[in-house]
């Protein structure tokens, strides 16, 4: 497409183009807009280099013109987006992209590729934190995905309100909480239970972890209490029916005098047997698989489209796609989200020509000016402000917002 609008002259064309999601994956009643940092860092380091350009040369991809002109590729438009954290519904602008139409365009697979991924991974922690209700929750899914997703699969999660993750390079690189527990093959090095109970007790202290669920897990809490005489910091459990056996371990702890130990679960949790667990003496949780996997919609099916460009006088056309199911709305668009008493009712989408009502916070803010990023956004300190808008933005959804079942987005999106 650049080469193409290099040689006929539209090129340089204003353009823009709008990051939005057509509909919520089946019965999610809100999306969570993440990965605005990532793309601004990333939009930052964008170019073309020598190697870059060498392989589109010689696969014939464009010819040397449109080569020079990748050479010096910067972006140098303006981009204004919902903060990271917020909430969003069918056809929210989440993204706004205005610069030439070659330097715009290039920006769409980035764009999608990491606002598609850390959606859905924000979208889904926000329902299981919702389950949790109130109980901290620790992002453990780095195993379950590709070595550098898992590190923004954490920073996603954290955004949506998870209080830690088991990533060290999460932590490294964004400033998230770290944790982490010992697995069954600690146990099963040591010629005993006790010998891997006692090895980590003497590394880490009484107030760690122990994985009590690799043989018999009634033994394996006798011996925990007994080595730390009551002061043991928590046992994890991964394995059986969780309910039962949560329930069995909590009256067990408690009748050997280890009333403080804590009680954390994993095996296989998402926010179905998160909710389920609710009336258990769960004091916390650890996700893997379903939180980095999006809990069964892996992307959040965001579109990229050309929504207006400046004809060759001058002047802003607004442009839409006809297609069947996946039209689109023409022009730049205005959002705000409409409250009553400090409570959403309403998704307000406005089109040119329209202005916004006082009930209305308005969504989009500008995060790049003239391809200069705005560094408010970047970095563990826009995540830590994400989180916070986050928890913020949740707090005006109606109450039905948290129900896990089936249903309806919380509030309608209104097209003005």
């Amino acid at each position: 497409m650049v080469d193409a609008a290099l040689k006929d002259g539209t090129a340089d064309r204003r353009c823009v183009f709008e990051v939005f999601a057509r509909r919520l994956p089946d019965g999610r009643r809100y999306g969570v807009a993440a990965g605005l940092g990532r793309f601004l860092t990333a939009l930052g380091d964008f170019r073309f280099g020598d190697d870059e350009i060498g392989f589109l040369r010689d696969r014939g991809v464009v010819d040397a013109g449109t080569a020079d002109w990748l050479a010096g590729y910067r972006f140098t438009g303006d981009v204004r987006a919902y903060r990271e954290g917020e909430v969003f519904f069918p056809n929210s602008p989440v993204l706004q992209i205005e610069g030439t139409f070659a330097e715009a365009v290039l920006l769409e697979t980035l764009a999608l590729s990491v606002f598609n991924a850390d959606s859905a991974i924000a979208s889904a922690a926000a329902r299981m934190v919702s389950a949790a209700d109130h109980r901290p929750i620790a992002e453990m899914g780095s195993r379950r995905t590709g070595e550098w997703n898992a590190v923004a699969a954490a920073r996603a999660a954290y955004i949506a309100g998870f209080g830690a993750t088991s990533n060290l390079e999460a932590g490294r690189t964004w400033g998230i909480p770290t944790m982490g527990t010992a697995a069954h093959a600690f146990t099963l090095l040591h010629d005993s239970e006790e010998a891997a109970f006692r090895s980590q007790l003497d590394a880490l202290g009484d107030g760690t972890t122990l994985l009590v669920d690799t043989y018999d897990i009634e033994a394996a809490v006798d011996t925990a209490v007994r080595l730390t005489s009551g002061r043991l910091g928590a046992v994890r459990i991964d394995s059986g029916d969780l309910p039962s056996v949560v329930a069995s371990v909590r009256a067990q702890l408690d009748r050997l005098g280890a009333t403080s130990t804590k009680i954390t679960v994993t095996n296989d949790l998402d926010e179905y047997t998160i909710a389920a667990l609710r009336a258990a003496p769960v004091d916390s949780y650890g996700v893997g698989t379903s939180v980095v996997s999006g809990s069964g919609h892996p992307a959040a099916g965001m579109v990229f489209k050309l929504v207006a460009h400046q004809s060759p006088a001058g002047e802003w056309v607004s442009v839409a796609k006809k297609s069947a199911d996946k039209a689109s709305i023409g022009g730049r668009k205005e959002a705000g989200r409409r409250l009553r008493n400090g409570i959403a009712t309403a998704e307000v989408v406005r089109t040119p020509g329209t202005s916004a009502g006082p009930d209305e916070r308005p969504l989009l803010v500008p995060v790049v000016t003239h391809g200069e990023v705005d560094p408010a956004f970047l970095g563990s300190h826009g995540v830590e402000a994400a989180r916070a808008h986050h928890a913020n933005a949740k707090a005006e959804l109606p109450v039905d917002a948290a129900r896990i079942g089936r249903g309806d987005p919380a509030i309608p999106t209104l097209i003005v």
